[in-house]
């Protein structure tokens, strides 16, 4: 019991994402930073207060933190399958390059 819990808190911090979760996450920082760049902007420019322009970029950057740092399950979802240590490849029995045969 105790074993299963240490396994499962080793995998959430372990942080397995595949390289789709990388271009996921890529996107959603980049795309929520800028948002919250314009919000940010655009309601210190309206409202003139500049501590308000702040906060609204503060909270926008820890969503994005949070959205982005955790290793969310849904990163995960293309795993990439490696090869077996020592594998036992079989070299190719009849290889042919540039019309030369390789045994």
């Amino acid at each position: 019991m105790a074993e299963q819990l240490l396994d499962q808190i080793r995998d959430v911090a372990e942080g397995q994402i595949d390289f789709e979760g990388q271009k996921l996450v890529e996107l959603l920082v980049n795309v929520t930073l800028a948002l919250t760049g314009f919000v940010s902007f655009l309601v210190g420019y309206i409202l003139q207060d500049i501590k308000l322009a702040l906060q609204i970029g503060l909270a926008g950057t820890a969503l994005t933190f949070v959205i982005a740092v955790p290793p969310w399950p849904f990163y995960n979802r293309n795993p990439v399958k490696w090869l077996q240590v020592g594998g036992g490849l079989v070299p190719p029995q009849n290889l042919i390059i540039d019309e030369k045969s390789f045994r």
